[in-house]
């Protein structure tokens, strides 16, 4: 029964949603703020007007917010930065998680404010790895990626065990992935268990 609106607009009206483990869920709408909204109060960065969200007790979560620029903004090395989401701060666990990232030697001494778009990404993806999660929200990771990262990340995602509610503007990223779509309305949300491409055929 989720409600919430921004600046006077509503944005989400009676929201409802099950999920249960092993779904991996895209959410579309014509407005992208919608979705961002609805994953900020998954997340617990907003707090919606009226409704409330139930985690199942077994449930941890990681969440990959669409803007993330703020959280580089430090004079941290990439090993400092990660050791902050970190229970184990030994240094060649935290390469370890950089290095499956590209980040090797020298580039995991660089400071997190001077990344290029891509590079934030890898951080991010290093930090959800680390976090071990088992409900991964994903507010549309392939921005600033190349195509062979991309594969690498829908390869990840399609083999991952847990729960994933993402959204894409990559048309293949969520047809490989998606195994349920909902697309919220202005008329209400439509829910369906199917793939992207019998979802918009």
């Amino acid at each position: 029964g989720l409600n919430k609106s921004l600046n006077d607009e509503l944005l989400i009206k009676n929201f409802s949603l099950d999920v249960v483990q092993g779904e991996k869920i895209a959410f579309i709408a014509k407005n992208p703020i919608i979705i961002t909204t609805l994953f900020k109060m998954l997340a617990g960065e907003l707090e919606p007007d009226s409704g409330e969200i139930k985690w199942g007790v077994t449930a941890t979560r990681s969440y990959y917010p669409k803007e993330n620029g703020h959280l580089f903004d430090s004079n941290m090395d990439l090993i400092k930065w990660l050791g902050q989401y970190s229970q184990e701060q030994h240094i060649s666990y935290l390469r370890g998680y950089l290095g499956r990232m590209l980040f090797s030697g020298e580039d995991a001494e660089k400071q997190v404010k001077v990344l290029s778009g891509g590079e934030k990404v890898r951080c991010m993806l290093s930090k959800l790895m680390l976090s071990g999660a088992n409900c991964i929200t994903m507010d549309d990771p392939t921005n600033h990626l190349d195509l062979e990262a991309i594969q690498s990340l829908n390869e990840g995602l399609i083999s991952f065990p847990g729960v994933l509610l993402f959204s894409s503007h990559d048309h293949e990223f969520i047809q490989s992935i998606a195994n349920r779509i909902v697309e919220i309305t202005p008329n209400g949300v439509i829910d369906r268990m199917m793939p992207f491409d019998s979802y918009i055929t």
